[in-house]
């Protein structure tokens, strides 16, 4: 049998990327506002609970389609780690194919727009472990939350409130994204599934913000 050809420098460190990343139990994700842009990082926890390290970098533009989104292993944007497309551009309920750093498919998650009239829901697929669906936690502040898109005047401003994801398999809690408050976006992701990738993980929850309003 053939030996396996040697790994190149990009895939030696792309395979390094992901075992950091699978390695992480809880991410934090802060949603920069620039003119024109929106940027999202995801770090590492570090001691005490501030930032560590920048795993993944996203920007996009703010009138753009919404519906692709690339992570780059920092702001630099040399070197993509994952990624995420809808199927469709028009469709409220379509899927979004998650891809890794070579394009290839790793797995699915999509907005479930019937329950979704209530409290957001979604669905995130990962081949070999199944579906984990989540919603917000609290269906009081899922309602309150679309009834202020309907008060005169005020509709246009944030949504006091911040938000939180539950994410299932079963009865069991994969993993949780809890919305900070604070006047820009920040996000704590807990894994307690080690079995679920981290690159999914980072996918949903920046989809969570990029896509919510969707």
């Amino acid at each position: 049998m053939a030996d396996s050809p040697p790994q190149t420098d990009t895939e030696r460190v792309s395979s390094l990327d992901e075992e950091r990343l699978q390695a992480q139990r809880r991410l934090l994700i802060r949603q920069r506002v620039r003119l024109m842009v929106n940027q999202y990082e995801v770090h590492a926890e570090g001691p005490g609970g501030e930032e560590g390290e920048l795993l993944a970098f996203a920007q996009q533009k703010r009138l753009a389609f919404k519906e692709q989104v690339t992570l780059y292993s920092d702001d630099s944007k040399t070197r993509p780690i994952l990624g995420f497309k809808a199927r469709k551009r028009i469709d409220l309920a379509s899927a979004y194919d998650i891809t890794d750093a070579h394009g290839q498919p790793i797995g699915v998650f999509r907005k479930d727009f019937k329950k979704s009239l209530i409290a957001s829901t979604w669905h995130l697929e990962q081949p070999g472990l199944g579906v984990t669906t989540g919603s917000e936690r609290n269906k009081f502040v899922a309602v309150l939350r679309r009834v202020w898109n309907f008060i005169p005047y005020v509709e246009n401003l944030p949504f006091a409130w911040p938000y939180h994801f539950d994410f299932y398999a079963g009865d069991q809690v994969v993993f949780s994204v809890d919305k900070k408050f604070g006047f820009r976006d920040r996000y704590v992701i807990e894994i307690n599934d080690p079995r679920i990738d981290r690159r999914l993980v980072i996918a949903q929850a920046v989809g969570l913000d990029a896509l919510q309003s969707r």
